[in-house]
């Protein structure tokens, strides 16, 4: 589900963070749907867990997820708005400068529209 490039021109966190902002805001990640557990999402990337978690404490501030002590976290219920459609702007142009074709993306957006 997430992409990581250790040659990009973002840090680690900060992939982590717009690609969880396009995921809502496409609906791939409904409001309040339980989000990977910190240590899980850091072992299957491979990546420190501190990394996973200043991602989820950047999108917590933001509004974007809430915590919830010894539960997890939580997509939160917002309204999508222009700064969610710049964000996966600035996610689709981090894909075309890692390689991936425009057909690619097109398939993924009719997997996601039922297309």
């Amino acid at each position: 589900m997430f992409t990581i490039s250790l040659n990009g021109k973002k840090t680690i966190y900060e992939q982590i963070r717009d690609q969880i902002i396009n995921f809502i805001a496409l609906g791939v990640m409904k409001p309040h749907e339980k989000m990977p557990s910190v240590r899980s999402l850091a072992l299957d990337l491979g990546i420190n867990p501190n990394t996973v978690f200043k991602a989820y404490q950047e999108l917590e501030r933001e509004g974007y997820i809430y915590m919830m002590p010894k539960k997890g976290a939580f997509v939160a219920d917002i309204k999508q708005s222009s700064t969610d459609l710049e964000g996966l702007k600035e996610l689709v142009r981090s894909y075309k400068d890692q390689g991936l074709a425009k057909e690619e993306l097109l398939k993924v957006i009719e997997e996601i529209y039922g297309g």
